[in-house]
C-alpha cells in the first residue's frame, strides 16, 4: 500500500521534464517508484491536466469496496449502483491499485488485465479518475486506450464527455486561467474524445452565464493563437462554424451588434485569423445595427414633426452621416476578407449582405450594383428586393438606375407590375416628387391599376401644397379628372382667388 511520504511532487523531475506554466498551477503527484521511467506526452500539448490537491491511496484488499466508497463524490454516487458494488470483480481492484501505483503506463496495465474487466468496470475506473484529488490524466489515458480498442461504445462516450465538460465548468468557476480551460480541450483532442457539440461553443457559454464576457474574448484570442479553430466541422450550410462567429452571434443575441463587428475587425487586425464564417456574422451584424439605426432616425423625425425636439441642426446631420459611413465601411472591409480568404460559393452570400446594408442605409445606386453582382454570380435576389431597391431610387430621382431596374416588369405578371409600380410610386411620394408620382398614378390607371387608397391621398395632398407654394394647378387638375373619371374620386370643386380684381372663381373638376 502507498503512503503519502512516498510520493514526491512532479517539479522535482527537473532531468526529465521541461517546466511549463501547467505544472507551475497544478501540483501533480508521481510516485517514487515512477521516477526515471519515461513519460508519454502528447505531441500538441507539453503537459498533463491533473486534480490532485492531495495525494491518492489505494485501498487495501479486504475492504475493497467500503475503500472504494470513501473517495465518493458527486460523479461517483451519480454512476456507482449497489449492484455496480455487487459485481466489483477482483480484476477491477487489481487495475485500480496498478494505475494508482503508477509504475507502469495505464495501456500496458489495461492491456494485460483486458480480459478481466467488463465495459461497466471501464467506465467506473474513468469515473474513478475523475474524482477530485485524483489524476484526471489517468482518465484521459484510459479514454486513449479504449478508443485504440475499438471499446468506446455510446454510453462510455457520453459518460468521458460528461466527466470532461464538468472538469471544464470547475475550471471557469474557479476562476483558471483561459489558458489552462484551452489546455484541456487539446487533452481531450489528443485523446480522441469526440463530442457531438463544439467544446469551444461550450466554454464561451459557460463564460457568458456567469458574465465573463471579457474571459471569454481571452479564450477565443487564445483558441485563435494557437491555431485550434482550423478544425472547426461545417455548420451545415456549407460555411465553417468557430469560436469568433459564435461568439460574435451571442453578442448579437444581446443587441450588441456594434460589438460583434468590432470584435472580428479587431481580431483580424491583431495578426489573428478567424474563421470566415465569423465575417459573415459580423456582416449580419452590420445590417442589424443598420437597420436599428434607421429605426431610431425615423422615431427621431417623428419627433420633430410632431414639434417634440428640435430639428437636427448640421453638426448632428454629418455624425449621423458619419456613423452611417462607417457601419458601411466595417461592413465593406468584412467583405473583402471573406472574398481574399474564401471561394466563389460565397460571393453570393457576400453581395447579398452587402446588398442588405445598402438597403438598410437608403444607398439606391450601391443597392442597384448588388442586385447585378448577385445576378453575375449565380445567385438570383428576390422580387421584392428588386421593388425595394427601385423604390430607394425613385426617392432619389435616380433616373438611370430606375430605368435599368424596371426593364423587368416588361415581362411581370399583372399583379408583379403592379406591385413594382406601387413601390415605385412610394419611392417618389417619400423623395416628395409628387409629380413624378402623379404621372406613375396615372400610368398605373392606364394599365387597369387600382391605386392604394393611402397612395392616392398621399399625391393629392403633395400637390395641393405645391399649388400653394409655385401656384402651378395644371397636374392636380388632370389628375383629379382622371381620378374622377376612374371612379375613384367624386367631383371636385377648385377655388381660385384673383387678388388683383378680389375675385373668386369656383370650377367643378
Amino acid at each position: 500500500m502507498a503512503s503519502l511520504h512516498e510520493f514526491v511532487p512532479l517539479t522535482e523531475l527537473g532531468s526529465l521534464l521541461s517546466s511549463s506554466s501547467s505544472i507551475e498551477r497544478y501540483p501533480v503527484y508521481v510516485h517514487r517508484s515512477y521516477v526515471g521511467f519515461p513519460l508519454k506526452f502528447c505531441s500538441r500539448v507539453a503537459t498533463r491536466i491533473c486534480n490532485h490537491k492531495v495525494p491518492s491511496f489505494v485501498v487495501t484488499k479486504p475492504r475493497r469496496t467500503r475503500g472504494f466508497r470513501l473517495f465518493n463524490s458527486v460523479e461517483l454516487d451519480y454512476f456507482l449502483t449497489s449492484d455496480d458494488e455487487e459485481e466489483m470483480g477482483e480484476g477491477f481492484f487489481e487495475a485500480i491499485e496498478e494505475l494508482e501505483r503508477m509504475t507502469r503506463e495505464p495501456s500496458d496495465v489495461l492491456e494485460e488485465m483486458n480480459d478481466r474487466l467488463t465495459a461497466r468496470e471501464l467506465q467506473l475506473v474513468l469515473v474513478y479518475f475523475s474524482q477530485e484529488g485524483r489524476d484526471s490524466w489517468c482518465a484521459l489515458e484510459v479514454f486513449d486506450w479504449l478508443r485504440k480498442e475499438n471499446r468506446v461504445d455510446k454510453e462510455t462516450m457520453e459518460l468521458m464527455v460528461a466527466l470532461m465538460c464538468g472538469w471544464v465548468k470547475k475550471l471557469i468557476q474557479e476562476e483558471h486561467l483561459v489558458g489552462d480551460v484551452v489546455d484541456l480541450l487539446v487533452d481531450m483532442d489528443c485523446v480522441g474524445l469526440k463530442p457531438s457539440f463544439s467544446m469551444m461553443e461550450k466554454v464561451i457559454s459557460l463564460y457568458w452565464e456567469i458574465g465573463e464576457r471579457r474571459r471569454a474574448i481571452m479564450f477565443v484570442e487564445e483558441v485563435l493563437r494557437r491555431g485550434l479553430a482550423a478544425g472547426t466541422e461545417d455548420d451545415g450550410e456549407g460555411h465553417k462554424g468557430g469560436p469568433t462567429g459564435y461568439l460574435a452571434w451571442k453578442m448579437m443575441v444581446e443587441g450588441n451588434y456594434r460589438g460583434a463587428v468590432s470584435l472580428v475587425i479587431r481580431l483580424r487586425e491583431s495578426g489573428l485569423k478567424p474563421e470566415l464564417y465569423s465575417y459573415l456574422i459580423a456582416m449580419t451584424a452590420v445590417v442589424k445595427e443598420l437597420n436599428e439605426f434607421a429605426k431610431s432616425l425615423r422615431k427621431l423625425k417623428g419627433f420633430a414633426r410632431a414639434g417634440l425636439i428640435a430639428e437636427l441642426d448640421e453638426e448632428n446631420v454629418k455624425l449621423v452621416e458619419r456613423y452611417q459611413s462607417d457601419l458601411l465601411g466595417d461592413g465593406v472591409r468584412l467583405s473583402n476578407w471573406v472574398i481574399e480568404d474564401g471561394n466563389g460559393s460565397l460571393y453570393g452570400v457576400v453581395h447579398e449582405r452587402l446588398l442588405a446594408m445598402y438597403i438598410c442605409a437608403g444607398r439606391g445606386l450601391e443597392a442597384e450594383r448588388q442586385l447585378w453582382e448577385m445576378k453575375l454570380v449565380g445567385k438570383e435576389a428576390d422580387g421584392d428586393l428588386y421593388d425595394i431597391v427601385l423604390a430607394i431610387c425613385a426617392s432619389q430621382k435616380e433616373a438611370n438606375a430606375m430605368r435599368r431596374l424596371l426593364t423587368r416588369i416588361e415581362v411581370a405578371s399583372s399583379l408583379q407590375k403592379k406591385k413594382s409600380l406601387s413601390w415605385l410610386l412610394r419611392g417618389y411620394i417619400k423623395g416628395g416628387h409628387f409629380n413624378e408620382a402623379a404621372e406613375t398614378l396615372v400610368k398605373m390607371l392606364e394599365l387597369g391599376f387600382c391605386p392604394e387608397y393611402l397612395d392616392r391621398v398621399a399625391v393629392l395632398q403633395g400637390l395641393r401644397k405645391r399649388i400653394q407654394q409655385v401656384g402651378n394647378v395644371e397636374t392636380y387638375l388632370k389628375l383629379c379628372k382622371r381620378l374622377s373619371d376612374a371612379n375613384l374620386i367624386g367631383p371636385c370643386l377648385l377655388y381660385l382667388y384673383i387678388r388683383k380684381y378680389k375675385l373668386w372663381v369656383v370650377k367643378m373638376v
